[in-house]
């Protein structure tokens, strides 16, 4: 559906895209995942037109559309702040779309109250933008990118503005709307649990180039390179490995961190470490450790069942031990 070839964008001497490839599957959500200044809005941006690159090839579902501008590729988009129409009800910036294509009245009305139904703002017909909570208006804004059935739906960091609860319940909410509607789309966010909750494939993205493009499958258990590992989730470092703080056994005793078939506490890496802080998360507990032979400072995390059993309190002395270390390419 979507194929960008070798594109580059360049700002002075940034260089927003180097020489960056993608291609996207007809409906499939796609992530484009990466700290601030990665490239991820310009790669965005590219594929809706808004950018212009230096050199470089856009296509939609075959068609080059490198030189062609936004109102004519077939795309819906929606950035971070929806930028509603402040005077017109909710009914009639979902409609506008089809409204300034002259689509019959009874076609329009149709099609809104679809969209309207299915994004959860039946009932919101007549109120105005400025009634509506921040999640209200984003599915609104959704709901009229929506209503002319573009080929490609463009999210800009779409919930960046939200509160943690509300994004957290809009990007459920985004997951089961794709499962709906099945168009490719193409979601910008610098998020990592966000990523891996909604996309079938992610983009990691680090100074203008695609790090790793895979499922989130692929990207957090098999990374590309400490960087994906990195920016995908919480690390430690552990007998010189990253490895997940979720991965770390913590026992009383060298045994402890064994299973029966694991060999001894040698064999097995067993590292020795003083308990400095335990952060109690909920269902989770995170312990700030320290390695006893290095002096280095790493996280594990553990249930809060198995931390009640194990009776921590900061000072105190424990074992860890990495039961997975993910095998990074070599260099």
């Amino acid at each position: 559906m979507i194929t960008v070839t070798d594109a580059n964008k360049r700002y002075g001497t940034f260089a927003a895209l180097d020489n960056v490839s993608l291609e996207i599957r007809p409906g499939e959500l796609t992530a484009l995942l990466g700290p601030s200044g990665s490239g991820k809005s310009t790669l965005l941006r590219s594929i809706a037109g808004l950018e212009t690159l230096d050199s470089g090839v856009v296509t939609i579902s075959g068609r080059d559309v490198t030189g062609v501008p936004p109102q004519k590729r077939d795309i819906g988009f929606v950035f971070q702040h929806y930028a509603a129409f402040k005077h017109m009800t909710v009914r009639d910036n979902v409609a506008f779309g089809l409204t300034i294509r002259k689509r019959p009245k009874n076609e329009i009305s149709k099609r809104v109250d679809e969209l309207l139904g299915i994004v959860g703002l039946d009932g919101f017909q007549h109120r105005y933008p400025a009634q509506l909570s921040g999640g209200q208006r984003q599915r609104m804004a959704l709901a009229r990118a929506l209503a002319v059935d573009p080929q490609v739906l463009l999210l800009d960091e779409p919930f960046g503005a939200l509160d943690a609860k509300v994004r957290h319940d809009l990007r459920t909410w985004l997951r089961r709307l794709h499962d709906e509607v099945h168009v490719t789309t193409v979601l910008v966010t610098h998020d990592q649990e966000e990523a891996l909750d909604v996309a079938d494939k992610i983009a990691v993205m680090n100074r203008g180039r695609i790090e790793q493009y895979g499922t989130p499958e692929d990207v957090y258990d098999r990374p590309a390179n400490d960087f994906v590992m990195s920016f995908l989730g919480s690390v430690a470092k552990l007998n010189g490995h990253l490895v997940r703080p979720h991965d770390i056994r913590i026992g009383r005793d060298p045994a402890m961190t064994l299973a029966a078939d694991e060999g001894t506490a040698e064999s097995a890496g067993v590292t020795r470490a003083t308990v400095e802080r335990v952060v109690r998360l909920g269902f989770e507990v995170r312990l700030e450790l320290r390695n006893a032979a290095t002096g280095d400072l790493f996280t594990a995390q553990v249930t809060r069942g198995d931390a009640e059993a194990l009776k921590l309190n900061e000072g105190e002395t424990v074992y860890a031990r990495a039961t997975r270390i993910p095998e990074l390419p070599t260099a």
